[in-house]
């Protein structure tokens, strides 16, 4: 995200920074763009939520922001009170995911209410898919009038250049010689999160089926564990021991794994986006996905991929089945994939589109804006 905020502040924009402290960030963030640490804790505990608030309103009522732009749970709806209480007059949510979807019962209730505190707070919502955008409606959490989706969703596009096709056989032969993948193995890949939400134990319970019947399949993964215990221990374990599934930690060259694989799979529960999606897409490779919105928006079923129920393993199972035992659709698909991300996702573009929507909102073109 730091490149688009160079770019938009190239385009006239003063830009601040405020997030939780981060020393690493502070560092990589350019002299153009201001860094102000803001402590924000995770979850809702009362003290420490009025003082972020409060922290925030001091921030803002100083700095009179023509725009304060906010997106995650926590931080949005700290800040959309915030913004409000120091009548910053363009109050800009992305929703970037909706959380209340992946809970039941009071939980539901309770954080669906803070959403809906953040919309009402918020003068403008721009949720990153229009799946998103049409759930948000029919929830009620927000009206026509006031929400988008800027171009064709996502919040930040895939960058080209970095997920550069050309070089895919280089890093594809990179990787798997590092994890000693062999160049006949059918490679099922997930990146992400690694807990029950991100459909992890779905996915392990599929492959263990695929890794029955081929001997040639691999199952690499790579993100953060997350939440561990949400993961069913008994499958769980077998994975750790399987020689099959390859754990491949925290990555920073993601688009060398996409290379590698010949299916990416995102069996989330819920997401905002699915910007792995079209990183995937982008390097020539088709996608399996859950039928939620956001990542149902980032590819085109049956063209690019396939789409399954969420929740359930034996779609699952069937959908990965068929990619690996018709390679010609397979390979159909993985070129249909690159050019659908590359014409609808295009990273240059949708900056483009987000300089033209920030303009309208400050109603400022040609002038210097202060933005948040």
């Amino acid at each position: 995200m730091i490149s688009q905020l160079m770019f938009l502040s190239r385009n006239g924009y003063h830009i601040t920074v405020i997030c939780d402290p981060d020393s690493n960030l502070a560092k990589e963030l350019p002299k153009c763009i201001q860094y102000r640490p803001v402590a924000m804790n995770r979850g809702f505990e009362g003290i420490g939520m009025f003082k972020s608030i409060w922290h925030l309103y001091k921030i803002f009522k100083v700095e009179k922001y023509d725009i304060v732009q906010y997106s995650t749970p926590n931080a949005a709806f700290y800040s959309s009170i915030a913004a409000r209480m120091a009548k910053i007059p363009v109050r800009l949510y992305c929703q970037w995911g909706i959380r209340y979807v992946g809970y039941q019962g009071w939980m539901r209730q309770l954080l669906k209410r803070i959403e809906k505190v953040t919309c009402q707070f918020s003068t403008e919502i721009e949720p990153d898919s229009h799946g998103n955008l049409l759930f948000g409606r029919k929830e009620g959490l927000y009206s026509s009038i006031k929400s988008r989706v800027i171009w064709n969703g996502s919040a930040n596009g895939v960058d080209t250049k970095r997920f550069d096709i050309h070089q895919k056989e280089v890093w594809k032969a990179e990787i798997r010689e590092r994890y000693g993948i062999l160049e006949n193995d059918f490679v099922y890949g997930f990146i992400g999160r690694i807990n029950k939400d991100k459909g992890i134990n779905e996915l392990l319970h599929a492959f263990k089926k695929m890794n029955e019947k081929a001997n040639n399949v691999k199952l690499l993964i790579a993100g953060p564990k997350d939440q561990i215990n949400s993961i069913e221990a008994g499958i769980y374990e077998w994975s750790k021991q399987c020689k099959n599934v390859i754990y491949c930690g925290y990555i920073h060259e993601i688009e060398k794994y996409y290379a590698t694989m010949d299916v990416f799979i995102l069996p989330s529960y819920r997401e905002g986006f699915g910007s792995v999606v079209i990183e995937a897409e982008i390097m020539g490779v088709p996608v399996i996905v859950t039928n939620i919105p956001g990542p149902t928006n980032a590819m085109k079923q049956d063209v690019t991929g396939l789409v399954v129920e969420k929740g359930k393993i034996k779609p699952l199972q069937e959908a990965m089945e068929k990619l690996f035992f018709d390679q010609k659709l397979c390979d159909e698909m993985g070129r249909s994939a690159y050019l659908f991300s590359r014409s609808h996702f295009n990273q240059t573009t949708l900056w483009h589109y987000i300089l033209l929507d920030r303009d309208k909102l400050t109603n400022r073109r040609g002038n210097i804006r202060n933005a948040q």
